[in-house]
């Protein structure tokens, strides 16, 4: 979360209401947040001397409005071309997508190609289990449940290969042409 919200700021500095508008119109398409984990993670932030406060506006509220430190920028920075946590691969894949072009173009290849490295390393978990339940005798009052089960296995390896295959194409599309 605060890494999406520091991606937010260093597009633009916002307030508090800004970026829970800017969750609902873009990263809500893959990173759910409610207005009081927003709330939070700014505060954190605040803390740890992350972002500032870049101005309040006059008025009956004094809707303050953020921006990122130079530590910030440095902890997102970081965390963009880490290697991606074990967290949802997806939410962490989409989430670093989303922000690449905060990144100098030299640092964007790298990012996309650990996150393919991680696609393929979770799809061969995946295959593995795939390979091991079909060596299984199960008996026959578990087969129905199974085959749900199974089904759902089906879905994250299709998955994991949709996007493998989305990302390969994305970094070709990256890399300049060859003379």
């Amino acid at each position: 979360m605060a890494h999406v919200i520091l991606g937010l700021l260093l597009i633009a500095p916002q307030s508090y209401y800004d970026l829970i508008k800017g969750f609902e119109s873009g990263v809500a398409l893959f990173y759910s947040a409610s207005s009081g984990s927003i709330k939070r993670a700014l505060d954190a932030l605040l803390a740890q001397e992350r972002i500032e406060v870049a101005s309040v506006e006059a008025g009956g509220r004094g809707r303050k409005v953020y921006r990122v430190t130079d530590a910030g920028s440095a902890e997102f920075r970081a965390w963009m071309t880490a290697d991606l946590a074990k967290a949802d691969l997806e939410t962490a894949a989409l989430s670093r997508l989303y922000f690449l072009g905060l990144l100098e173009p030299a640092d964007r290849l790298p990012v996309l190609r650990r996150i393919t490295a991680r696609i393929e390393t979770d799809l061969a978990v995946l295959s593995d289990l795939d390979k091991q339940l079909d060596a299984l005798d199960l008996p026959a009052e578990r087969r129905d449940l199974v085959t749900h089960q199974r089904a759902t296995l089906d879905y994250g390896i299709a998955s994991h290969r949709f996007m493998l295959d989305w990302f390969r194409d994305h970094i070709d599309r990256q890399e300049p042409p060859i003379r």
